[in-house]
């Protein structure tokens, strides 16, 4: 079974963070500007929440608030869920599942932010995985010698 480790490894590590003070429209241009549905929010070193597009569209979209003057503090999902890099891919997807949530920050022991994996990540990974699969199994009817891609 493969770990969330290994997916980040092929992926990337790359989080990107921004401060609990910093205003929503702030936040927003920092998503578009690297095409992500979240950012994780942290006080220095201390994650202190993450900030979806849907906490955007929720808190202050459809509140007709102002994203100028908005701050990420005041909207943010303050309960993160964390994943451990030892969580295997087939766990991340259930833990999504079951918590209706669309994006999951890696920790290691440490408590130090080793990644961000989504949910189409775990969709990628599984459709290669299942690819694989197929190819392996078409040489094994066939009778070829397995070959890697």
């Amino acid at each position: 079974m493969a770990k969330l480790r290994e997916l980040l490894q092929q992926k990337g590590n790359q989080v990107i963070t921004v401060a609990s003070q910093a205003a929503v429209l702030d936040a927003a241009q920092i998503m578009n500007q690297h095409r992500i549905g979240c950012v994780v929010v942290q006080d220095g070193s201390e994650v202190v929440g993450i900030l979806s597009e849907r906490d955007i569209l929720q808190r202050v979209v459809a509140a007709c608030r102002d994203p100028r003057t908005t701050l990420v503090a005041e909207v943010m999902t303050r309960q993160v869920i964390f994943a451990s890099p030892d969580m295997t891919v087939e766990q991340a997807q259930r833990l999504m599942m079951e918590k209706r949530i669309r994006h999951l920050p890696v920790r290691g022991e440490d408590g130090q932010l080793q990644g961000m994996i989504s949910i189409g990540d775990l969709n990628a990974w599984e459709a290669r995985s299942k690819e694989a699969t197929i190819h392996w199994l078409q040489e094994y009817i066939s009778g070829r010698p397995a070959s890697p891609f």
